[in-house]
């Protein structure tokens, strides 16, 4: 006789057909102790009792509750309001501000996707693809770069910014009716005088920061020589590949997606070409975790000075990132 429940077939076999608990150990490929439990759940409470029963938990003390998804739902939705980062590093960090316990990012991750709130994006290449670098310290790679934005009237202004590859301090930004060469030196003056030098900077090929394309042999401009003043190893991405950037690409991102969220700015007699915005950062509410001691003049004093006249440029494109 065939039983859909296989335990109830077990106690059979032994009152019906008289095995004993051994013979029915071997035949069943189980334990003496299991069918000796399930003899006496059957004498205590009949076929009932043996039926096959949840493994499942009885408590979740781990799942997330109802009130820190709601709380997850709208930190998101109030961040991407005003054009912020609102990830799931941001969001656990807003999280344990309000008093919260944050879950994991890969749960709050989870929680947004199956609310509807991330957008798939399938021809994304996979993070093993990338070669990521991130500098050992503060002030040991300094990431510059110019972008634009438009005004309330459709003027273009270009954005010139430094940014500490390590801790992501955003050393400097300003806005410019345009970015020149000297715009640049000034800039790299103003905050070396606040943050110290850096062993050596990484920016794109823009004339601004070097001539090496320009085809003047042996050339340098001003940026350049600021860099050789001072010893500091230049570093340019490879033409046609932003992603050795990616640090400072990815906060224009950020920048964009925050200016997107506010009414475009009115032209100002102060945006001429001088900066708009003095060196600035942040790091003592930094939502991505970065404490104050990565903040660039705690470590200044730890560098070794290269040696003088030993500046050189080296091109690379390795240096890409998420």
């Amino acid at each position: 006789m065939s039983y859909d429940n296989p335990n109830l077939a077990i106690v059979k076999a032994i009152t019906e057909q008289h095995l004993t608990v051994s013979e029915a150990s071997v035949r069943f490929k189980r334990s003496r102790q299991w069918i000796y439990t399930l003899l006496r759940r059957y004498e205590e409470g009949g076929p009932e009792a043996v039926k096959p029963r949840s493994t499942a938990p009885k408590t979740h003390p781990t799942k997330v509750s109802e009130e820190v998804i709601k709380q997850i739902i709208k930190i998101r939705r109030e961040l991407a309001s005003k054009g912020a980062d609102n990830g799931p590093e941001t969001i656990a960090w807003v999280l344990e501000q309000r008093g919260f316990h944050a879950p994991a990012e890969s749960t709050i991750r989870r929680i947004l996707t199956k609310n509807g709130m991330v957008t798939p994006q399938p021809k994304k290449r996979p993070k093993a693809y990338l070669r990521r670098f991130e500098a050992t310290l503060p002030n040991e790679c300094w990431q510059a770069d110019v972008t634009s934005t438009r005004l309330l009237n459709g003027q273009v202004v270009e954005i010139l910014d430094f940014l500490d590859d390590h801790s992501r301090f955003l050393l400097y930004l300003g806005a410019y009716k345009r970015v020149a060469g000297p715009t640049v030196v000034t800039a790299a003056e103003t905050i070396t005088k606040k943050y110290g030098f850096p062993q050596s900077t990484l920016t794109d090929n823009g004339l601004v920061f070097t001539a090496r394309l320009a085809g003047a042999k042996g050339g340098k401009n001003g940026f350049e020589k600021f860099l050789e003043k001072h010893s500091i190893l230049q570093k340019n991405g490879r033409a046609g590949h932003p992603q050795t950037q990616g640090k400072i690409e990815r906060f224009h991102q950020t920048l964009k997606k925050w200016l997107r969220a506010r009414p475009p700015a009115k032209p100002s007699k102060t945006c001429k070409n001088s900066s708009t915005n003095s060196a600035t950062g942040t790091t003592t509410n930094d939502p991505t975790g970065h404490s104050d001691d990565k903040h660039p003049t705690r470590h200044t004093q730890h560098y070794p000075k290269p040696a003088h006249n030993h500046w050189s440029q080296k091109t690379t494109a390795s240096d890409t990132t998420k």
